[in-house]
């Protein structure tokens, strides 16, 4: 497809099917709670409810979804609809932001997600997809970024007359082809493996708008995205239960496992020349691999087991990209777990934080399995925040901003005078290559191996 699109239109009638795969079917599959999103939630077999209006309450969340849309922007963060003036412009906007949450005891599973736009409206990041099927005990959380820099022109206009530029298309469908894909899996007995979400996102990045440019290069790419995820599958016996894991992912997006006693780690390798989590902060590296809809592109995939309980993550570079060193980013989830009283709480904290320090989009998708509620999550993970607050937090040098402690305050300085302001770049560099050798061994437990060391 070329040019802009109808924003009513719909893909030309299907004249194939992702190869090797049944047409897709409606959903009709069962979930605990379904985030926000372009389309309704599940909530029963042969059930799919109309689509809620930008106006209306979306059903069967926890939290207010998403604030409610005018002519003119989203509501504020943390109040009421964005007032209008009477000509119909916007009095005040504000950056628009999603968090969900859901607290289902049976279950012993928790999940949240945060979603956030560095400049309203120009947002590439589509929303998390957090989803579990109680049939067959398996669950999927995935973020994505659309690639700006690869996909900055504009493919597809609004109803609004707002253009749409092609990394945010392309993350978007990629959501929805994701979608589909575990629906299948869960619901109809889809292999659970990267080459069939490949295909998937194929088949759905054909269908989706684009524009062929006379100018080309080796950075331009049609509807690029970067994607990560977790499928997992409750597995084991009820004496000792575990996850079957299987993280997906393309391009420097990451999923993680953290647990109490281990901490944050890493279950993915950014598609880059450089994977060294510590240089990445240092530097911004192409990407060697992401979803398009123009070039070949790999989903790369594993599969491991890990013994409950613990918690599953998946995040954009917004979240830990802009960061002064890698446990930072674990020290942001435990230190504003540690000061919510609820799963809601955490998420707005957590929003709070990464619009504070981030310069880019950000999304974040959590699954916590195995607790006994929020509180027992919070507290299992007591002990750990207090290892990283007196390894990381409080060794921090002089002069760098520094996050809260566990309550709420900043860490002790040292008792000597203030260094000179000149020096603080050299013993910042000398603080991180410290810390991360501390660190490193733990968060790379899982590392995957690179390309050229796989047999």
């Amino acid at each position: 497809m070329t040019g802009h699109q109808d924003p009513m239109g719909r893909p030309p009638a299907r004249t194939g099917t992702p190869p090797g795969h049944a047409s897709v079917p409606a959903r009709t599959h069962t979930q605990a709670e379904y985030p926000p999103g372009p389309y309704a939630p599940w909530h029963g077999p042969g059930v799919q409810p109309p689509v809620p209006s930008a106006r209306e309450p979306r059903p069967a969340v926890a939290v207010p979804p998403a604030p409610p849309e005018g002519p003119d922007g989203p509501a504020a963060p943390d109040g009421p609809a964005v007032p209008t003036a009477p000509d119909g412009a916007s009095a005040r906007r504000s950056v628009p932001q999603r968090i969900w949450c859901v607290d289902h005891d049976r279950m012993g599973l928790l999940a949240m997600s945060v979603w956030t736009e560095r400049v309203p409206g120009r947002g590439e990041d589509a929303e998390p997809f957090v989803a579990y099927h109680l049939g067959s005990d398996q669950g999927m959380l995935a973020v994505f970024d659309g690639s700006g820099g690869a996909g900055a022109a504009p493919v597809w206009q609004a109803g609004d007359g707002q253009s749409r530029t092609s990394a945010w298309v392309g993350a978007r469908v990629a959501r929805l082809a994701t979608d589909v894909w575990f629906h299948d899996v869960a619901a109809d007995g889809e292999p659970a493996t990267p080459e069939t979400l490949r295909e998937y996102l194929r088949f759905f990045l054909g269908y989706a708008p684009q524009r062929r440019s006379k100018i080309s290069g080796t950075m331009r790419r049609q509807l690029p995205t970067t994607l990560a995820a977790v499928h997992y599958r409750l597995a084991g016996t009820r004496e000792h239960p575990e996850l079957e894991l299987r993280p997906l992912w393309a391009g420097d997006s990451r999923a993680y496992v953290l647990r109490s006693r281990h901490g944050l780690q890493v279950l993915t390798r950014d598609h880059t020349r450089e994977s060294d989590a510590l240089e990445l902060l240092r530097s911004d590296p192409p990407m060697t691999n992401l979803v398009c809809a123009d070039r070949e592109f790999e989903i790369d995939g594993r599969s491991l087991k890990h013994p409950l309980p613990c918690v599953l993550v998946a995040a954009t570079d917004g979240f830990f990209g802009y960061v002064h060193t890698p446990a930072d980013f674990e020290t942001l989830l435990l230190r504003t777990l540690h000061q919510a009283g609820t799963v809601e709480e955490w998420a707005d904290l957590v929003r709070r934080e990464v619009q504070a320090y981030t310069a880019d989009d950000a999304s974040l998708a959590v699954v916590a399995l195995g607790y006994r509620g929020f509180k027992d999550l919070r507290e299992q993970f007591a002990a750990r925040l207090d290892e990283l607050t007196e390894r990381y937090v409080r060794t921090r040098p002089r002069g760098l901003d520094r996050p809260a402690g566990p309550a709420g305050e900043t860490g002790p300085g040292p008792a000597h005078a203030p260094d000179e302001p000149g020096d603080l770049p050299a013993r910042v560099r000398a603080w991180q290559d410290s810390t991360w050798h501390a660190y490193r061994a733990g968060y790379e437990t899982h590392l995957p191996p690179a390309l050229e060391e796989r047999a």
